[in-house]
C-alpha cells in the first residue's frame, strides 16, 4: 500500500513537472542576424545593470530623450536612473522566457517576456511582463529610446 501510493505521488510530481515547463523558455529567432543578436545581448546587459544598479552603464545606454513607461507611471531618463540608483525600484532579477527582435533602417524593436522579480517602495513583488525595448541606431551605438512594461499572464506569447 505505502509504495502504491509513493509511487502515485511519484508520477503525479513528474507530470507536474512535465506539464508546468514552458516549451518556449528562452526561445528566440533560431538564426538572429548580427544587428539583431547585438540588440539582444545589450538588452541582456542591461537587465543586468538594472540589477546592479549601475547607473554608470546605462546612462549612455539611454538616449537623452528615453522615456520609460511602468504600472505607476511614465518618465524620463533622468528619474528612470534616479530611480534605479536610490533603489527605489529595484530591478533584482529578470528571468528572460522569449525574445523577440524586429529592426527596420536605424530602429530595432526587442520585445522580452521575462518575470521581475524587483523591490518596488520596499516590498517584494514578482510580476510577469512583456517588455517592448526601442532602440535607435546612432554613430556605432545603439540607445534605448523607450522601455515599456506591459502586466501579462505567465502564459502569455510573443509571436515571431
Amino acid at each position: 500500500m505505502k509504495a502504491s501510493i509513493f509511487i502515485l505521488c511519484f508520477l503525479l510530481i513528474g507530470m507536474h513537472t512535465a506539464f508546468a515547463q514552458d516549451p518556449k523558455a528562452g526561445t528566440a529567432k533560431a538564426n538572429p542576424t548580427q544587428a539583431e543578436q547585438e540588440i539582444m545581448n545589450l538588452s541582456r546587459q542591461k537587465w543586468q545593470w538594472m540589477a546592479d544598479k549601475n547607473v554608470d552603464k546605462l546612462a549612455p545606454l539611454f538616449h537623452d530623450k528615453s522615456k520609460f513607461v511602468h504600472m505607476s507611471g511614465t518618465w524620463k531618463k533622468a528619474e528612470e536612473l534616479e530611480i534605479i540608483k536610490t533603489g527605489s525600484i529595484w530591478y533584482k532579477k529578470a528571468d528572460v522566457h522569449d525574445v523577440a527582435v524586429e529592426i527596420v533602417d536605424d530602429v530595432a524593436v526587442l520585445w522580452n517576456r521575462i518575470t521581475l522579480t524587483a523591490v518596488v517602495r520596499g516590498a517584494d513583488a514578482v510580476t510577469e511582463f512583456t517588455v517592448t525595448e526601442t532602440y535607435k541606431k546612432q554613430g556605432n551605438d545603439w540607445k534605448l529610446l523607450a522601455l515599456t512594461f506591459s502586466s501579462v499572464r505567465d502564459t502569455h506569447t510573443i509571436r515571431h
